[in-house]
């Protein structure tokens, strides 16, 4: 690999002694601490960054990329059992479970040298690899070093949260950290939680031939539209995914025949081959040393105001650790505000108001926004638009007719929020997200030219919604048939 460093005026974090003196140490090399770092050095700042762990942090990991290249396996594996529709048929898939566990591995690796040591190094960057503790509130000791810097920036991550449920600890079970070393496909798998990481994987190892339960206290999904929710569970239920909604679950056990998790309604013990527990993440925030920085926490990350600052004011945190939304693009957006706050003095604050999310079942659901609940509870003049898929050309043509654009608006055509439920509604939410960071009003959705056929279509067909009373009612009628008197 050519490590020549592309940026030779880079400015190097300089030695004091045993100290070691930068404008910008970050602490973490997930998601969020790169692109401050990547960013920072650029700019011109000496930076310094620490990593006890693998680059790349969860996303790269264990999390969004691996999930993505597992769930693209299992796609091609449920293309088989839908293609008769289309007078296509295949023989039943051979799935090999090692050979995707390859697959995901290699799309890791495939990614890694993005997030590398040697690349970030070439850019000028001091990386350390080891635990981080602060001293003081301005000195950081990593690997025997002290480092003093401008500001810090705490971008640790979180990882999964393990309920408290007699018996669990001891099971053997998986996270979403170990789950993809998996070479042999589960018999059964349980998942406890049916957030987005417990439905992903849920729909995608049912897909590659598992039996799958999922045990949810709520309703999956449940900060998502009950609407959308809606689509998404009779999808589940059609691969074959056993739902157990509103169940609790008392204890764990190991068995011989691999786990068992007793209910506390007394119903059925459920008896699995192997353990998924996905029910949310912990912040990363043990032997930080946060206390002899005056960092304020809680149990829900490091404290921060609206600029991304702890209660140190020399010191930012972001990503998963300061406990707000929990997504790679949102750590992308929050390093930029820290960026633009540490280096330009600016006083720059977050805003997630256009800030989307995308849970990637199939059909994918996608939110941006307030959902109309939120909306009315906020206290605004809410009025829903909504195109189904079934209305579109090309769902029809790729039988995908299941799901729906919604669209809020608040007084003057104003767009509050948006949610997709459609194959690849990811890639058809960003239209909605730009038009509420924008401002835009729903007449410059509702006034697009969009290629024909295309699943974007039913956005614009929801937001023309908006004018069609107008557009054709009886007062059109009328000045059209006014009009018409004298045209020759």
């Amino acid at each position: 690999m050519d490590t020549t460093d592309p940026h030779p005026a880079a400015r190097r974090p300089s030695h004091d002694g045993d100290a070691i003196r930068c404008d910008i140490c970050v602490i973490g090399a997930g998601s969020a601490g790169l692109s401050v770092a990547a960013g920072a050095v650029q700019m011109g700042a000496s930076v310094v960054l620490v990593e006890k762990g693998e680059m790349g942090g969860d996303c790269l990991n264990t999390g969004c990329v691996p999930s993505k290249a597992l769930i693209a396996a299992a796609h091609m594996a449920h293309a088989a059992t839908a293609s008769p529709a289309f007078g296509v048929r295949y023989p039943a898939p051979d799935i090999r479970f090692d050979a995707v566990h390859d697959h995901v591995h290699g799309v890791i690796a495939a990614i890694a040298p993005h997030d590398s040591v040697e690349r970030f190094e070439g850019l000028g960057v001091m990386v350390i690899r080891a635990a981080a503790r602060f001293l003081d509130p301005r000195t950081v000791e990593a690997g025997g070093a002290r480092i003093q810097a401008r500001r810090f920036v705490v971008a640790t991550g979180s990882r999964a949260a393990v309920p408290p449920v007699p018996g669990l600890a001891e099971s053997g079970h998986l996270t979403n950290e170990t789950i993809f070393g998996l070479r042999a496909r589960p018999e059964h798998l349980v998942v406890m939680g049916g957030g987005p990481i417990g439905v992903e994987m849920a729909q995608a190892f049912r897909r590659l031939g598992s039996q799958v339960t999922v045990i949810e206290q709520q309703s999956i999904l449940g900060r998502d539209a009950p609407e959308a929710v809606a689509v998404v569970r009779a999808a589940l239920l059609a691969d074959g995914v056993a739902l157990m909604e509103g169940r609790k679950v008392a204890s764990v056990r190991r068995t011989a025949d691999g786990v068992t998790l007793e209910l506390a309604d007394g119903g059925p013990a459920i008896t699995g081959s192997h353990l998924l527990v996905a029910t949310g993440r912990r912040p990363n925030v043990e032997g930080l040393g946060l206390d002899a920085a005056g960092i304020a926490a809680s149990d829900k990350g490091i404290t921060v105001d609206a600029r991304l600052r702890t209660s140190n004011r020399s010191v930012f945190a972001i990503g998963d650790v300061c406990g707000g939304p929990q997504f790679t693009h949102a750590a992308g957006y929050q390093a930029g505000i820290v960026i633009r706050n540490a280096l330009f003095l600016l006083p720059a604050k977050v805003n997630y108001a256009a800030l989307p999310r995308v849970t990637y079942t199939d059909p994918e659901l996608a939110q941006v926004g307030l959902t109309e609940a939120e909306a009315r509870k906020a206290g605004h003049h809410v009025e829903v638009l909504s195109s189904p898929l079934a209305m579109n050309d090309r769902a029809q043509a790729e039988r995908r007719t299941e799901g729906f654009v919604r669209v809020v608006l608040g007084s003057r055509g104003r767009i509050l929020g948006a949610t997709i439920v459609a194959p690849r509604a990811g890639e058809m939410i960003g239209l909605w997200a730009l038009a509420i960071a924008s401002g835009l009003k729903i007449g410059a959705v509702a006034g697009l030219v969009l290629p024909y056929p295309t699943l974007s279509e039913a956005s614009k067909r929801a937001a023309g919604s908006h004018f069609t009373e107008k557009l054709f009612g009886p007062t059109t009628r009328a000045v059209v048939g006014f009009l018409q008197r004298f045209i020759p």
